[in-house]
C-alpha cells in the first residue's frame, strides 16, 4: 500500500468514527436537525470538540499528518470517544504515512523453535500459534483435532500447509456450521485483521488477502469498509465441531516477543460443564482415531 492509499484510509478511518456518534452524545446542541445530510458529527464539530480549526482537523482527515503531534492526535481520539483498540490503530495509521516503509524483523510463516512447540505439546487444552494474516503457524495436536473443519480432509489434516481463520470463514461453507455465531466470528475476524494491518500497513501477505477477500466474497467486503478494529485478549467463542457438537471455551491470548507477529493462544472451557465434557472426548477421539472414520455428531442444540 503506498502512501496515498495510506493517507485515503486515515481518512476513512476518522470519518467511519465520526460517523457513528451523534452530537446528542457529546453534549453538543442541534439547531439545524433536519438540514443535516452527514451521520454522526460534522468536520466542524469534531474540531471544535478537539480544540482544533476546522481547516486543520479537515486536512487530517484528507492524510495531510506529516507534523501533526501525538498530543493532537490524542485530542482527536477524545473528541471521537476512540476505545483503545480504535485510539492504537489511529496512531498505527498515523506512524505508518509519516514514517514510511521501514525494515521490520521478518515475519515468520512457520514457527521453528523447539521451545514454542514444547509448550504447546505440553498443554491439556487447545493451543496454537497465528500469525498476523491469522494464518494457523503450529498447534498441539488437540487445537489441530479442534480445528480439523479447515483443512480439506477433517481426519487427516495436512498441517505443513497453514491453514488461514479468515479465508476459513468466509470462503468456507463449513464455517457456518462450526461457527453457531456466524456474524459475531466474522466481524471478529474482520476487525482483528484491520487491526493487525494497521501495525503493519506494509505486510503485503495482508494485503494480498485482503485483496482476494475482497474479490471473492460480498460478506468480508462489506466488514471491512466499515473500519472497526479490535484488540483480542481475552474473551469467550462457541462451536458446533463436527465430532462432538457443542463446545464454548474461554481464550487467552499472549503475543510472543521473541516471535514478531506471532500470538499464542488457549482455549479452555469451564470445568465440570458440557464442554469440557465434550473436549474431553475430542481428546480421546484425537488420540485413538484420527485416521479412522468420525462418529456421528450430536444433533445441534441452537436453533439454527
Amino acid at each position: 500500500m503506498d502512501s496515498r492509499q495510506r493517507a485515503a484510509e486515515i481518512g476513512e478511518f476518522l470519518a467511519s468514527r465520526r460517523a457513528k456518534i451523534t452530537p446528542e452524545q457529546v453534549g453538543l446542541p442541534v439547531y439545524d436537525a433536519a438540514k443535516r445530510r452527514v451521520k454522526g458529527l460534522r468536520r466542524q464539530e469534531v474540531a471544535t470538540l478537539a480544540g482544533l480549526s476546522v481547516d486543520y482537523y479537515t486536512q487530517i482527515e484528507r492524510g495531510k499528518v506529516t507534523g501533526v503531534s501525538e498530543p493532537v492526535l490524542d485530542a482527536i481520539a477524545r473528541a471521537l470517544e476512540l476505545d483503545e483498540a480504535e485510539r492504537s490503530h489511529l496512531f498505527d495509521l498515523h506512524r505508518a504515512i509519516t514514517t514510511g516503509p521501514h525494515r521490520a524483523r521478518p515475519r515468520r510463516t512457520k514457527t521453528t523453535r523447539p521451545m514454542v512447540q514444547r509448550l504447546l505439546d505440553a498443554s491439556t487444552v487447545p493451543a496454537f500459534v497465528r500469525n498476523a494474516r491469522q494464518d494457523l503457524v503450529c498447534a498441539n495436536q488437540l487445537a489441530y483435532a479442534f480445528y480439523s473443519p479447515m483443512y480439506p480432509d477433517p481426519l487427516q489434516p495436512d498441517i505443513s500447509t497453514p491453514v488461514n481463520f479468515v479465508r476459513f470463514c468466509f470462503l468456507d461453507p463449513k464455517a457456518r456450521d462450526f461457527y453457531p455465531q456466524w456474524d459475531q466470528m466474522a466481524d471478529n475476524a474482520v476487525n482483528l485483521l484491520r487491526t493487525d494491518a494497521g501495525r503493519d500497513p506494509y505486510d503485503r501477505t495482508i494485503s494480498d488477502l485482503v485483496g482476494e477477500l475482497s474479490t471473492r466474497s460480498d460478506e468480508f467486503r462489506v466488514r471491512w469498509a466499515k473500519h472497526n478494529v479490535r484488540l483480542h485478549y481475552t474473551g469467550t467463542k462457541s462451536f458446533h465441531h463436527p465430532v462432538v457438537g457443542d463446545i464454548e471455551v474461554a481464550y487467552e491470548t499472549m503475543p510472543l516477543p521473541a516471535e514478531p507477529g506471532l500470538v499464542l493462544t488457549f482455549y479452555s472451557p469451564e470445568p465440570a460443564s458440557p464442554s469440557a465434557d465434550a473436549l474431553s472426548l475430542l481428546a480421546s477421539w484425537t488420540a485413538t482415531n484420527l485416521a479412522a472414520p468420525a462418529p456421528q455428531p450430536p444433533s445441534r442444540t441452537d436453533s439454527r
